[in-house]
């Protein structure tokens, strides 16, 4: 009999629905291996507990006949998302012990859809990361090895949900995106990954990063898990401002795998100087793969891509600064201990010095430096009016009949954990290219795995899509995946 940990979303669906299995052996299966995993540092707090409380219900509610679609299936959660008396430090010290007492609405929804939480998993602190080596925890480790077997990152900041999904630790996981959270650890370990529309899903009890480009989404096994998951995921929430009240549809009922006519943009801005001739190789096999799938497709220009990754590096900083101005060691998380003397201003340092990692200290004073009434013109404002423009681009190739635009989802494949840890941080945001413009302009964007390198690392490519349209896009995503055929694993070595 296959591991039930190693089950899509929608093949343990149907197993709990025709009763071959319990959720509670689901969820028991899944806390084996995530227990036996600990090599992986993917999971951070284990919820054996609640889960188990959690599947029992699952399996009553499937019995009554009243059983949605992420009943009994147990999912691991970032640790980005307050999850109600469970540890929610968002992988930092200075959120040391807090535990919040309420929960995410993404949460929320997938509970009152009958998931199950196994527990929260390993980020880089407060999702300011590609590689998850900044998280408090210590690293998260993909489950795959290249040729001279080190360990490799699974990405970030989602690393931890893209090597628990990768290695069958849990069904499917939360992820969130804001330059390529998702889609990048996606891409670095085999799996599936969609950021939706900005406003799709609600922001409300996700630590925030960067509130303008902030989103959730799922990292499933497949295309179809994706689709199943984002649609219990998301959502109108009156407690987010920015939460779109729009009616959600049954994204899996859109799958059909037809793609005839649609019109598949090419970008030739994408074309980096110094890409690997296997990205180059595995775009084009993608172009190939939609075109026999009955897709057009079209040369395309996005003019101000080259200002993409300049301009993300300032707006999301400077909004990380003014979000994380909250942490000062009075209400919550982290306080640091204080000489005879100290006063208020004293307590803010030091608590913030002690509680605050390495990058985010870096990107909060850049944040705060664009900010300031020197410079808050020529970089703040400049930044918001090219993020107007970038967006403009898209809306071009779209409103020109676009249906949908493909592009590497990474400009290389997993790198080793220390490889990018030197004096220039430049270096670790470049693995941000491809994907930061989708966060700018608010689109939907979803990685597919479809191919691997010389090392048997895998590859995936990218594609954005139109906003609100994210039933298209997993179509067309659908449709890649079909075609491409990837069903590599990591050999298990943990």
């Amino acid at each position: 009999m296959t591991e039930l940990n190693t089950l899509t979303l929608a093949d343990a669906r149907d197993k709990l629905r025709s009763k071959d299995v319990t959720s509670v052996e689901l969820t028991e299966a899944c806390l084996k291996a995530a227990e036996g995993a600990g090599a992986l540092n993917a999971f951070v707090h284990h919820t054996p507990e609640i889960a188990l409380e959690q599947a029992k219900a699952a399996d009553a509610r499937i019995a009554a006949g009243d059983a949605p679609a992420m009943c009994g299936l147990p999912l691991g959660i970032k640790d980005l998302f307050c999850t109600k008396g469970v540890p929610s430090q968002a992988a930092s010290g200075i959120l040391e012990g807090f535990k919040p007492q309420y929960e995410s609405t993404v949460t929320q929804n997938l509970f009152d859809a009958g998931a199950v939480m196994l527990g929260k998993l390993n980020m880089d602190e407060f999702a300011m990361g590609s590689s998850n080596e900044t998280s408090v925890y210590g690293n998260a480790i993909s489950p795959w090895r290249g040729n001279d077997d080190a360990a490799l990152t699974p990405g970030g900041s989602s690393g931890g949900s893209a090597s628990a999904v990768a290695a069958d630790l849990c069904l499917a996981a939360t992820g969130t995106d804001t330059g390529g959270s998702i889609r990048q650890p996606a891409a670095f370990t085999g799996i599936v990954g969609i950021k939706p529309t900005y406003g799709r899903c609600s922001r409300w009890g996700i630590v925030a990063f960067a509130s303008s480009l902030d989103q959730a989404g799922p990292m499933t096994k497949s295309v179809r898990d994706a689709a199943i998951m984002l649609e219990a995921m998301c959502g109108h929430d009156p407690k987010d401002s920015t939460s779109a009240e729009l009616a959600v549809p049954n994204f899996e009922a859109m799958l059909t795998g037809d793609i005839k006519g649609k019109k598949i943009g090419i970008p030739k801005e994408y074309h980096m100087d110094g890409m690997p001739d296997e990205i180059e190789a595995l775009w084009a096999e993608g172009r190939a793969m939609l075109k026999d799938a009955g897709a057009e497709i079209v040369d395309i220009s996005l003019p101000h891509t080259k200002y993409a990754l300049p301009t993300y590096y300032v707006i999301a900083p400077a909004e990380a600064s003014s979000n994380l101005a909250r942490y000062d060691g009075v209400r919550f998380g982290h306080r640091a201990s204080l000489a005879a003397g100290d006063g208020i201003t004293e307590m803010y340092e030091k608590t913030r010095a002690e509680g605050f990692g390495d990058e985010v200290k870096r990107r909060v004073m850049v944040g705060t430096y664009v900010l300031s009434a020197g410079f808050y013109d020529a970089y703040y404002n400049r930044a918001r009016k090219v993020r107007a423009l970038i967006k403009k681009d898209f809306d071009d190739a779209f409103a020109a009949g676009i249906d949908a635009i493909l592009t590497p989802a990474t400009p290389s494949s997993a790198f080793g954990l220390g490889e990018m840890n030197d004096e220039d941080p430049v270096k670790m945001y470049l693995n941000d290219v491809f994907t930061v413009t989708v966060n700018l302009a608010g689109l939907p964007g979803i990685s597919v795995p479809t191919g691997v390198d010389h090392q048997g690392l895998p590859l995936g490519l990218q594609l954005i899509g139109r906003p609100w349209e994210e039933g298209d896009l997993l179509n067309t995503a659908y449709a890649l995946e079909s075609a491409a055929g990837f069903v590599a694993k990591p050999g298990k070595w943990w």
